[in-house]
């Protein structure tokens, strides 16, 4: 059984939409693959295979592991250590899904199962590697074993192995990937969007020194109470509305003061921003896809608004030019 699913972009609304805040996401035409088969072994197999890591265990074995996870969790939630500090290897979150969904859905396993996992989303680079995998494993095992599992079970599923990766997640990366498309996502609900046809292009400055997690964490240790989310909405809200006339002027200026809310909260290395400069000298519009970085001097994705793919600009700061595209489908079967 193979399934996949997309990634995403945040177009606006990062890091507020953690605050309850509206978020604008796209599905995008980059995606997590999940390869599933059953065989005699009575244990069960994680194969990353971008990353050559393996794993395996048998259920007990994927318990243990999981009540040790669910401890080490709590005690980030206490402070007591860092969201980093919780997964110390890529596998056990998938081997933490796979167990949630064993015992949330009382399934009975008379043989072993291998999952291999392979992906063509950057990782680490806020398009959502993580969330698309974990869509495409649960897609994969619930047509592999049968199971009856509503949207609402793969985002509740997804949701929860999250947590351990992201600390406090918003839920916008595993819906997106689960529903595809375009939309606004405020407190774990959406209302979908047409796909934008303004012209963008993708840029990757590298993957960020640190994780969603940590800056999520960051972020809400300065600006947890701060009312600038309430300038993040209002920023969204006239995005949506550009976005949806197609005015390509003035979503490059709602870009431009969205990027300047992500540097007043310190997510945009000195190199991106000055990347970014560059390209609002050149009359464009562009800011950071994820959570960015608040240490080191790469950022991840950022997106860029202009008519041109800005392939001079890239070479000149040392990043990489994406071919993307908004993505209409979201996890499935394959």
């Amino acid at each position: 059984m193979r399934a996949v699913a997309p990634g995403k972009l945040i177009l606006s609304g990062e890091h507020a939409v953690v605050y309850g805040k509206p978020a604008l996401v796209m599905a995008v035409d980059r995606f997590a693959s999940a390869a599933i088969t059953q065989n005699s072994d009575a244990r069960v197999h994680f194969e990353l295979a971008d990353l050559n890591e393996r794993g395996a265990l048998t259920l007990q074995g994927l318990r243990e592991l999981k009540a040790r996870l669910v401890r080490d969790y709590q005690k980030f939630l206490d402070g007591q250590v860092g969201i980093r500090d919780v997964l110390t290897k890529p596998f056990h979150l998938f081997q933490f899904l796979f167990i949630t969904l064993v015992d949330g859905e009382q399934i009975r396993l008379d043989r072993g199962i291998h999952i291999k996992i392979s992906s063509n989303i950057p990782i680490g680079s806020g398009m959502g590697s993580s969330a698309a995998t974990m869509l495409a494993v649960l897609k994969g095992l619930s047509g592999l074993l049968d199971l009856d599992l509503k949207a609402a079970d793969y985002f509740a599923y997804a949701l929860e192995a999250e947590k351990l990766q992201h600390g406090r997640p918003s839920g916008a990366d595993p819906y997106v990937s689960l529903h595809g498309g375009f939309v606004r996502f405020q407190n774990q609900k959406a209302a979908r969007l047409e796909i934008p046809s303004v012209p963008f292009h993708l840029v990757n400055t590298g993957t960020p020194m640190t994780t969603t997690g940590e800056c999520v964490a960051h972020v809400a240790h300065h600006f947890g109470d701060a009312s600038i989310w309430d300038d993040f909405a209002t920023v969204t809200n006239e995005m949506q509305r550009d976005l949806a006339t197609g005015d390509l002027a003035h979503v490059q200026r709602a870009v431009r003061e969205n990027h300047k809310l992500l540097a007043m909260i310190g997510v945009v290395p000195q190199r991106v921003s000055d990347f970014i400069h560059d390209v609002e000298m050149a009359g464009g519009a562009a800011k950071i896809a994820g959570a960015g970085s608040v240490r080191g001097s790469a950022g991840g994705m950022v997106i860029v608004f202009c008519e041109e793919a800005p392939h001079a600009l890239a070479e000149r700061h040392g990043f990489q030019l994406l071919n993307v595209k908004g993505e209409s489908r979201g996890a499935r079967i394959v």
